[in-house]
């Protein structure tokens, strides 16, 4: 049988190709190596203030973004997280059998707490939560970036403690994924810090929905620095940053790439990047318009993931149940 293969998405900020890359082009890609279940955890996103009606315009354009993309319902199933009312049952189990020192470690509660005065509570038990997603549906591998390696290890540790506390193997162990080429594109303003969907100014990141003239101002204002060799090189932020995201798009070998603009400057390598993208991008945001203009139609299709998954994390949430005694 095929490995399960859990994967979330947040419907918060604009999607960009940043994510694209680490996340949404390989989850289309292991389709048929894997059984995918795709969650659009619309629950995560109110452990902060959100505006109702932006939240529920993002959850439909991801979902119409993730089908565009190549998520086929025949293949994977992709759903809304509030909609299988499972996920919320569990994550309060989970949230019970989790020791308080656990959550207060985690990095990202720490960050997102350190400027707010009054943090939710569900901003705490997020990893809770994000525990109860993967859990749910007995994952076997778990896609994630080195900033969510540590939400996947406490996820393991939950699993692990509820099965020694009662003495059985009623929790599946899941193993972590972590992409290798592209998985971390870094902001065009400041190649530095990794693109990121909350990330407003203007300049830092190209969203999946950009217009070929938008993408190219974006790409023409990107950080480089003031050498003039075209070479892979962490240390020279910018250009290493330009020269991956050519990479993930052409899918060339580093050396060729390399080999390619030898001789050129930085004014080729944005020119040429900026065509690689905009054709990039191009399949996508056609069939995401031609998605777009029927809104029933892609509800129709979250509902049908929905029920396609409600029948596995009902089976796991009645096992938890007659485990710890509860009903």
């Amino acid at each position: 049988m095929k490995k399960r293969v859990l994967s979330g998405i947040q419907p918060t900020g604009n999607i960009h190709i940043g994510n694209y890359i680490g996340a949404i082009r390989q989850w289309v890609d292991s389709q048929d190596k894997y059984d995918n279940i795709f969650c659009i955890v619309d629950l995560h996103a109110i452990t902060v203030p959100i505006e109702p009606k932006q939240l529920k315009h993002t959850i439909r354009q991801l979902a119409t973004l993730l089908f565009a993309a190549g998520i086929t319902p025949e293949k994977s199933a992709l759903f809304v997280q509030s909609h299988v009312s499972e996920h919320a049952e569990m994550a309060w189990i989970i949230t019970c059998m989790t020791p308080w020192g656990w959550l207060h470690r985690m990095t990202q509660f720490k960050e997102k707490s350190s400027n707010a005065e009054n943090f939710s509570v569900g901003l705490f038990a997020y990893p809770a939560l994000m525990a109860a997603d993967i859990l749910l549906y007995d994952s076997d591998l778990v896609p994630v970036g080195e900033d969510q390696k540590q939400h996947l290890e406490l996820t393991r540790d939950i699993a692990q403690r509820i099965n020694a506390l009662y003495g059985k193997d009623i929790l599946k162990i899941p193993q972590a994924v972590i992409p290798e080429v592209g998985s971390r594109i870094m902001g065009l303003d400041d190649p530095t810090k990794k693109m990121s969907k909350s990330e407003d100014t203007a300049n830092h990141a190209i969203h999946l929905l950009d217009t070929p003239d938008v993408i190219r101002r974006k790409i023409k204002r990107a950080t480089t620095d003031s050498f003039r060799e075209i070479r892979f090189n962490e240390e020279r932020h910018g250009v290493n940053n330009l020269l991956t995201i050519y990479e993930a798009f052409t899918k060339m070998s580093r050396p060729d790439i390399e080999s390619h603009f030898a001789g050129k400057g930085y004014g080729d390598l944005k020119k040429e990047l900026t065509e690689v993208v905009i054709e990039g991008l191009r399949p996508l945001q056609t069939r995401y318009h031609e998605l777009a203009s029927d809104k029933k139609h892609v509800d129709l299709l979250l509902a049908e993931g929905a029920d396609k998954v409600r029948a596995t994390a009902n089976r796991t949430l009645r096992r938890v149940h007659k485990t710890i005694g509860l009903g």
